[in-house]
């Protein structure tokens, strides 16, 4: 291989880099190739959805990030915190995830819908209530809507105290911001588990009704965790459950914007079925996650027909395996690269695939299959007021833009 492209590559608002369909299209004579991560490493990208869910659902693929090699957006310069199971492979992955999947069951967070339906009015209101008398009705859809829904509804089910739910804001954006200084991380980083320890140490005596509160309780005083185990989870939950949804759901009421007649469609829904199956296609066409899901191989591996040798590092690229055509055939006009709402997207990769599969996925559809029919059936006028090469775009891990005017 003479050449590594660099990655992540720049992309528009709503669609990849175009480059991963060229990759693509010279599929299969060249399956895998190899390309640059800021990191300095050069691992295997795979773009193909059967691809895609072969490695992440193969375990010689290891998750573990203080695996010597592992491909990452920085250089690591210790190992992962203890807790973030993200990073790990079984048996700490399963031990540590089990203890969180009732916090995340299906039946919990149905019961959760009418919480975030109160939340989502509640927003609405104090953006209709913002407008003035006579003038004209806008706001920053991010800071008014899309930021603040799953930012409280992380919050209060993490028993996270209202007073530092801005604290948590601010040095998560740090912490994500690819172009964020190395001490600049480590500072936040470190400011972060700080309050979180605090926090599950007071819970141990004092619990509340909240997951802090159970894994303090159940978890931290049994003995099943420790303390700097259960401050790396609820770290990872409160990051993982704010950024990713708010980016979603401001996307995607972008992306509804542009594409009026599906939107129409989903209007004249009068029951609101059509919006689960919509929910899902905005989750494949809109993947967040850039460059993809690292993972470093633990043994040889055949994949596609190419040796990816121990120790070789690869990344998924699931937001370019959400847009392969083989897996979401055409239907006319729309093409896999085209939005459509009416498409059977239950087979994306936005929420990973295997035994990493993102366990806040059930939250994330609520809050989304709440957000977006809310917001458009409260404000059917609703229109961006930037045109899309206007809007500023994220520099954090997870794609989206700083703000989205609209009026309506």
């Amino acid at each position: 291989m003479t050449t590594s492209p660099a990655l992540p590559l720049p992309r528009t608002l709503l669609n990849p880099a175009p480059e991963y369909a060229r990759w693509r299209a010279e599929e299969p004579a060249q399956p895998l190739r190899r390309v640059t991560l800021p990191d300095g490493s050069i691992p295997w990208l795979v773009t193909r959805h059967e691809d895609a869910r072969a490695v992440l659902a193969d375990p010689r693929f290891s998750a573990d990030a203080s695996r010597p090699g592992f491909p990452g957006r920085r250089k690591y310069t210790q190992l992962p915190r203890p807790g973030l199971f993200h990073l790990m492979d079984p048996p700490d992955h399963t031990r540590l995830r089990r203890m969180l999947i009732p916090e995340f069951s299906f039946r919990r967070m149905e019961a959760l819908r009418g919480r975030l339906q109160r939340i989502c009015d509640g927003l609405i209101d104090a953006m209709v209530g913002a407008a003035p008398a006579g003038g004209v009705a806008e706001a920053d859809l991010v800071a008014a809507y899309a930021l603040p829904l799953p930012t409280l509804a992380i919050c209060e089910l993490l028993g996270v105290p209202d007073q530092d739910r801005a604290f948590y804001l601010a040095k998560y954006e740090v912490v994500i911001d690819l172009t964020a200084a190395p001490d600049e991380v480590t500072a936040a980083r470190a400011a972060v588990y700080a309050n979180l320890r605090a926090l599950l140490s007071r819970r141990v005596h004092e619990p509340a009704d909240d997951l802090v509160s159970r894994l303090a309780t159940d978890r931290i005083a049994t003995g099943e965790v420790t303390l700097d185990e259960a401050t790396g989870m609820v770290s990872l939950l409160l990051a993982a459950g704010h950024e990713t949804t708010a980016n979603l759901i401001a996307l995607s009421v972008a992306a509804l914007l542009r594409h009026p007649a599906q939107l129409a469609a989903l209007h004249a829904d009068a029951d609101g079925t059509a919006w689960p199956d919509a929910v899902e296609e905005l989750l494949r066409h809109l993947t967040e996650v850039r460059p993809g899901l690292c993972r470093i191989a633990t043994e040889d591996v055949q994949v596609a027909g190419v040796l990816v040798r121990a120790g070789e590092g690869v990344v998924v690229a699931v937001h370019a395996a959400n847009r392969d055509p083989a897996a979401f055939p055409a239907r006319p006009p729309e093409d896999a690269d085209d939005l459509d709402v009416t498409r059977d997207a239950g087979r994306h990769l936005a929420f990973g695939h295997g035994p990493h599969q993102c366990i806040g996925q059930s939250l994330a559809r609520a809050e989304l299959e709440t957000a977006l029919p809310t917001l458009f059936r409260r404000l059917p006028g609703l229109r961006a007021t930037v045109p899309p090469e206007g809007l500023a775009l994220s520099t954090s891990a997870i794609h989206g833009v700083r703000t989205l005017p609209v009026t309506w």
